[in-house]
């Protein structure tokens, strides 16, 4: 019988797993945090499958830029990513608008052909590459704690991993705070937007450049297949917890620190993966949430109705 005591208390026994699990669960945090926080403009756009796409769309930039450059450094991986993620947008659409196919399709018919290619890529140069599939598919954050150190200026600095990942998720923070208005009013009416003169086309093409950057981001720590559930699980469960959107972002931050150190709970305790326990976390949370939420929640919806029934019939009476 699985004792739940000693499970808690195993991961944080000794110094050394205690500074080797706080890595991960900073990492987990950092990744779940900024993807929320994207996340949380993808869904109200309803934009979710698009962000699928350009999850899997940017894989033929992330292997080019690597067979260019031997290196998975952020800079060059990023910009990499990026003109893949504009190219997979942009032929969403072009069929979209220059074609019979229906928006659904299209983004379908798109990051499939560029997976496909980058899946292929990666295949022609096997024997030079130590990119592994499986890595950019289901990531290994378990292993942050092994990433190079970094040193500046001579000095060592820490995990060059949660670095990177630090970086990028406070450009995450500052850009959704400086830019909030324009995100804010084009994702619910672009029509007022452009009455205001907001770049609106502007405006979406930056989100993507943020959401390629938070995926490359992130894809070494969960893989691509998993960073959409980090980017969907916090807003959708925030969603039915508050009604305004600066309390959904707001929400992002608590719920990635108990997807963060309930995953690795549930990891250690079940020998499951680290990073799909973390997702198993966020829906665990979002259960609850989607039953039980007062903004929406089924079993909230089905007694606010049934009490409005009631209220019509002693009304009629």
């Amino acid at each position: 019988m699985l004792d739940f005591a000693e499970a808690l208390l195993d991961p944080w026994s000794t110094r050394e797993q205690v500074i080797w699990n706080l890595q991960i669960v900073f990492m987990g945090m950092m990744v779940s945090l900024s993807c929320g926080l994207v996340g949380c403009f993808v869904v109200v756009r309803r934009m979710a499958l698009l962000g699928d796409a350009v999850s899997h769309g940017i894989l033929p930039g992330i292997v080019t830029a690597y067979l260019i450059t031997d290196s998975l450094s952020i800079g060059p991986v990023w910009i990499g990513a990026c003109l893949a993620g504009l190219g997979c947008g942009a032929s969403i659409e072009w069929l979209r608008t220059k074609t019979p196919l229906r928006e659904d399709a299209a983004m379908g018919l798109t990051f499939t052909s560029f997976f496909a290619l980058g899946i292929v890529l990666l295949s022609l140069e096997a024997g030079a590459t130590h990119l592994d599939p499986a890595c950019f598919l289901y990531g290994e954050i378990g292993l942050t704690p092994l990433s190079p150190k970094l040193e500046l200026w001579g000095l060592p600095s820490g995990n060059q991993a949660l670095w990177n990942m630090g970086v990028v998720c406070l450009t995450t923070m500052i850009s959704v705070i400086v830019f909030y208005r324009f995100l804010l009013v084009t994702s619910f009416d672009c029509s007022l937007a452009r009455s205001l003169g907001m770049p609106v086309i502007w405006i979406q093409y930056g989100l993507m450049l943020l959401l390629a950057l938070v995926v490359v981001a992130s894809f070494e720590s969960v893989g691509v297949i998993l960073v959409l559930a980090m980017m969907i699980l916090p807003p959708v469960s925030s969603a039915f917890l508050f009604h305004r959107l600066p309390s959904i972002l707001m929400c992002c931050l608590p719920l990635s620190i108990f997807y963060s150190v309930a995953g690795l709970q549930l990891a250690y305790s079940m020998n499951f993966p680290i990073s799909a326990s973390m997702a198993l976390a966020g829906i665990v949370i979002f259960l609850p949430c989607c039953l039980l939420g007062p903004n929406g929640g089924v079993l909230t919806n089905s007694k606010k109705l049934k009490t409005r029934k009631s209220s019509r019939d002693l009304s009629a009476n």
